[in-house]
């Protein structure tokens, strides 16, 4: 998809760039959640188990997807529980962050503790005074939006950031208190005439025709497409509040219903749209390398094959 608010300005950076590599991390950090795929050894992993004990672990799961215990798994439960599966990982990420960024273990993360895990010293721009320099300039602009993101997130006011308190500053889409922060960056960012919306203009930012050109690249008719169709639900050619935070937040909804539906269409052997036991243990090689058993990383955690989730 288009880059969000936070990482809109990074794609300006040139790949060479010494800015870019000094403060790689944060151009990673500040773009929307990305939740990562295993590396081969992930995926391999679970072939190490005994077959009887693959087997045991993987009818566990199949049972604990099949929410209304009918026998079949259907879209909606597939698609809930990848959804689960997502936000388990991106909060065991963020536990382990939290335990890094934490220097002298006192339990709360502070701005200076953050800057130093991403920068190695701490950082502190003038919030008013631009800087000449492009890139720096734009490097500034992010760094202080994450800092009101960081201020936002601690809700006591205390010195740092709890653990609860770190999990809304790295996953706002997670969490409702940081909701109306999240729109109001966004419209900081892109609405561009203050009348609080978002104009396709203002959605596809920069861009102007080549005026050598006949039409526009395809990228600019996919996003126009994703305008439209995907975000502008009430068709006013604008996007609202509501509509503007189901663009700027990862839409893991989406991308859950995908892959369900792309599981039942691959592994659903009688065309009744949805997956008996028998379906998957048949293709389970497919089952086990997606998205609904994190590509098997869920035989691993007994989270997800307990008898008890």
């Amino acid at each position: 998809g288009r880059p969000g608010p936070r990482t809109a300005a990074v794609a300006g950076f040139a790949s060479n760039s010494p800015i870019l590599h000094h403060y790689a991390p944060l151009m990673v950090m500040l773009g929307p959640p990305v939740y990562r795929f295993p590396s081969k050894e992930d995926v391999d992993e679970y072939v190490k188990l005994g077959h009887e004990e693959q087997q045991k672990r993987l009818q566990s799961i199949i049972k604990k997807i099949d929410s209304d215990s009918d026998g079949f798994l259907t879209e909606s439960e597939l698609s809930q529980w990848i959804q689960m599966s997502f936000k388990h990982y991106a909060m065991q990420e963020a536990k382990q962050q939290f335990v890094e960024y934490d220097k002298n273990n006192d339990g709360t993360v502070t701005w200076d503790e953050y800057n130093i895990q991403m920068y190695d010293r701490v950082i502190d721009f003038d919030e008013i005074t631009a800087l000449d320099d492009a890139e720096e300039e734009s490097f500034r602009q992010l760094h202080l939006k994450d800092k009101k993101r960081f201020e936002r997130a601690n809700q006591d006011s205390g010195p740092g950031l709890s653990l609860e308190e770190f999990i809304a500053f790295e996953h706002p889409e997670e969490v409702d208190y940081m909701t109306e922060f999240v729109i109001q960056e966004a419209l900081e960012e892109h609405d561009k005439n203050g009348d609080g919306y978002v104009s396709l203009e203002e959605f596809l930012g920069d861009y102007r025709r080549d005026p050598t050109a006949n039409e526009d690249p395809e990228w600019i008719l996919v996003e126009k497409d994703r305008f439209v169709n995907d975000y502008d639900k009430d068709n006013d050619g604008r996007l609202d509040p509501q509509e503007l935070l189901s663009w700027v937040v990862p839409n893991n909804q989406g991308i859950a219903q995908e892959e369900a539906l792309h599981l039942i269409d691959e592994m659903d052997l009688n065309g009744d749209k949805k997956l008996s036991k028998e379906e998957i243990l048949e293709n389970q090689d497919l089952f086990l390398t997606s998205e609904a058993t994190d590509y098997g990383r869920q035989l691993h955690d007994d989270y997800f094959y307990h008898d008890e989730l």
